[in-house]
């Protein structure tokens, strides 16, 4: 069993931290060292991209160090490098001062089983943990963080980093593990300790929930900003399905394909309409959804903008999400009518809106504002799509942008 050694070098600073600025290039310190110019010669390596909580930015774990970006309108805000190799995990704290980072198996000062809390605006970790195994992934909350491993998660508390949780799970080699992000609501889902079945915690009401959501593994999934909704993909990326997180229950379930295929990210829209999946097949689709909750106020377009009535609610028993009428709906089969009769296949809710990318490439999706979807990618490009929301179809490209070229630098 893996076990976690906490060694705190300093305590976390309260909610409220500074906000990072693309000013704010400051001393390095000697923890990051002076960026060489032959990073962009084709010598860096880019490890990982990972949206922030509010998908306004993200961050890039390079061979050198990290890169922060902001998504509308794009720019590279800053970047950290070193000499003593990169970071293949980079954590984000909505827009704040504080990262976590995972050294790459390379990194001589920091290697892949620890985990540092940076301080950005005092150039200095803050925090530090070391495990007996190679850290997964690493999640935050602005009042909790969370360390994966491949068969255990820790979570600890933000303001002294005492250890709060230990959950068990099954081989979770991909570091599953998603977070609510909406301060009243404290919801984690991973993988469970059976194959396809994911657990939920809801930490406000001291409440766990078992979903068997497939009969494969577990592949992907992601929640909605209070925890209410998750939603599932396994290994052999056909289907993606929906759940009601307070008793489990099962809401939609949609199709990406007949054949299998590797999900890379799931990603909701804020008002809950939409769902996006990107695959190694090379195409990312969109999928109207057919859920709402009770006490949604439906009446006024103003909560579709705003989309979280989701958000303004605590984590109770008044949130039980629904089958609701929508203005979009995904294509079927022209056969569906004989649901019952035909195998399950031609009874399927297949995508509203596709847009085609370079195959086996990890991309990840958001979405952003006015009917746009972010899409960023291990090949270092940064792509802005707009989608019909009434007719859907093909996708159009408004934006795209290499990365880590040097004239998207912070001014």
């Amino acid at each position: 069993m893996n076990s976690a050694g906490s060694t705190t070098q300093g305590l976390l600073p309260p909610a409220g931290f500074g906000v990072y600025d693309s000013s704010m290039v400051g001393p390095s310190g000697t923890y990051f060292q002076p960026e060489s110019e032959s990073d962009d010669n084709g010598e860096m390596e880019l490890y990982s991209v990972s949206w922030n909580q509010d998908y306004g930015c993200f961050a890039a774990g390079t061979s050198c160090g990290f890169r922060i970006y902001n998504c509308d309108p794009f720019k590279e805000t800053f970047r950290r490098d070193l000499k003593s190799g990169g970071f293949k995990i980079v954590e984000m704290l909505f827009r704040c001062n504080i990262l976590a980072l995972v050294g790459s198996n390379i990194n001589t000062q920091y290697p892949p089983n620890k985990v540092i809390i940076w301080d950005d605006h005092q150039s200095r970790c803050i925090g530090e943990f070391s495990f007996r195994s190679e850290v997964r992934s690493v999640k935050l909350r602005r009042d909790c963080l969370v360390v994966v491993l491949e068969h255990k998660i820790y979570v600890y508390n933000f303001m002294d980093l005492k250890l709060l949780h230990q959950i068990e799970t099954l081989a979770n080699p991909r570091g599953l593990c998603y977070l609510s992000n909406h301060l009243n609501a404290s919801v984690l889902a991973c993988p469970g300790l059976r194959r396809g079945q994911v657990r939920v915690e809801h930490f406000g009401l001291n409440m766990t929930k078992l979903i068997n959501a497939h009969d494969s593994q577990i592949a992907c999934m992601t929640l909605t900003m209070d925890g209410l909704l998750l939603a599932t993909a396994s290994i052999r990326g056909t289907l993606i399905r929906i759940f009601n997180t307070m008793d489990g229950t099962q809401l939609q379930e949609v199709r990406r394909g007949a054949d299998k295929a590797g999900i890379y990210s799931i990603a909701l829209s804020p008002n809950i309409q939409w769902l996006a999946v990107s695959s190694d097949k090379g195409t990312v689709h969109i999928f109207s959804l057919r859920v709402r909750v009770v006490g949604e106020d439906r009446a006024t377009d103003s909560a579709v903008v705003r989309g979280p009535a989701l958000c303004h609610q605590n984590s109770s028993n008044s949130l039980d999400a629904l089958i609701s009428s929508s203005t979009s709906s995904n294509p079927g089969s022209s056969l569906s009518f004989m649901k019952g009769v035909l195998p399950k296949y031609f009874s399927s809710e297949w995508s509203f809106a596709q847009f085609h990318l370079p195959e086996c490439i990890q991309f990840i999706t958001a979405f952003g504002s006015q009917n746009t979807l972010m899409i960023t990618g291990l090949d270092g490009s940064f792509y802005r799509c707009r989608f019909d929301p009434l007719n859907g179809g093909m996708m159009v490209q408004q934006e795209y942008i290499r990365f880590l070229k040097t004239e998207t630098r912070p001014g």
